[in-house]
């Protein structure tokens, strides 16, 4: 009899939310009176044949990794899967942090009419996101080493001044010249790290090579390109990140997204602007910021473009890093209905400044 009950209740099933972990799957579902009907641990492996035993439903996971590609294979088998960023899954989280409370939460969130959700990301989308991955790490691997480098010369007594291309012409230079001052072991210790650089510039090159021609092949990215500022690097982390935009309402959400608003604090009528809240994609944040700033450095161009006699009043009025925040935030709004619309921006290409 109670066998029986609890299988009435599963075909019932509402929402299931999962915590995706590692090697284990926590599920726990819900039947549409609110009462626990799944609750259990799984293999990973062992994800598809569960799911078989289950009705189609909602189906909630925090964004995470391998969470795209979960969410492919359950709705290929007839399931209706929400990808759920984990700031919004936390309100949801009742007692003690724990696997099961963590799944509860999520099947709860997966509920909510109103919530936004993560989109699923094609293969390509992961893939040219995996090359962004890449590039940003041997970036920060090779200014790693650089400043390993200069801090061993510096312990030799020998200074080089600012600049990558200022160390590179003049490494070997010093070398031969302070022979005599630096050691046999030293010297061999720079020379490796010197070659791991030049390897880390090889690899830089050919991961952007391929970004680049990537952008020049896929048509939202072309589009995006017509922007002035923006170049490869920015319009395929994009397309990556968001696809076609179709997650936003519109551009502030997007730039809200990317972290590019002020922090707003808002009681009794009263509005409070901070500074600007840095949520969402780091990364999309910074190139963004890059490429406001590449347009600063060019105010000749200014006129040339939409936006250019907003800059040239707002540019003795605002602090230069504030104003390159703003004009961020009126890129990002910008390239977001650019990709929305599948159309171009009103600038001729050849008017517009080098991107990033």
């Amino acid at each position: 009899m109670s066998s029986k009950k609890k299988e009435i209740k599963i075909e019932a099933l509402m929402s299931v939310g999962i915590d995706i972990g590692k090697d284990v799957f926590h599920l726990v579902g819900f039947d549409p009176d609110g009462n626990v009907v799944v609750r259990k641990k799984i293999k990973r492996m062992a994800l598809e044949m569960t799911f078989r035993e289950l009705p189609s439903c909602i189906v909630g996971m925090e964004a995470c990794l391998s969470a795209h590609f979960v969410s492919r294979s359950l709705r290929k088998m007839g399931f209706e899967p929400r990808i759920i960023p984990a700031i919004y899954v936390k309100p949801f989280n009742k007692g003690q942090k724990n696997d099961y409370n963590d799944a509860e939460a999520i099947a709860e969130a997966a509920l909510r009419p109103n919530l936004k959700i993560v989109p699923e990301k094609s293969q390509d989308q992961l893939d040219l996101q995996a090359l962004h991955r890449v590039r940003s790490r041997l970036v920060s691997r090779r200014t790693a080493t650089i400043n390993q480098i200069r801090a061993f010369l510096i312990e030799q007594g020998i200074t080089v001044r600012k600049g990558l291309r200022a160390l590179k012409n003049s490494f070997l230079i010093i070398l031969e010249e302070r022979k005599d001052e630096i050691s046999p072991r030293m010297r061999k210790i720079l020379i490796g790290l010197y070659g791991d650089w030049l390897w880390m510039d090889d690899r830089i090159d050919a991961v952007s090579s391929e970004i680049e021609g990537i952008s020049r092949t896929e048509e939202n990215c072309v589009n995006v390109m017509t922007i002035p500022g923006i170049g490869p690097m920015i319009s395929t982390a994009m397309v990556a990140a968001i696809g076609t935009g179709d997650a936003f309402d519109r551009g502030r959400d997007f730039a809200a997204w990317v972290g590019l608003v002020p922090r707003q604090y808002s009681t009794g009528g009263r509005t409070v602007l901070g500074r600007i809240t840095k949520r969402g994609s780091r990364y999309l944040r910074m190139l963004f910021v890059q490429a406001a700033k590449v347009i600063l450095m060019r105010p000749h161009r200014w006129p040339d473009f939409s936006f250019g006699e907003w800059l040239i009043r707002a540019e003795p009025r605002m602090h230069r890093n504030k104003l390159a925040v703003a004009l961020a935030n009126k890129l990002a709004r910008t390239a977001w209905s650019v990709l929305h619309h599948g159309t171009t921006f009103d600038a001729p290409r050849d008017e517009v400044a080098v991107g990033v």
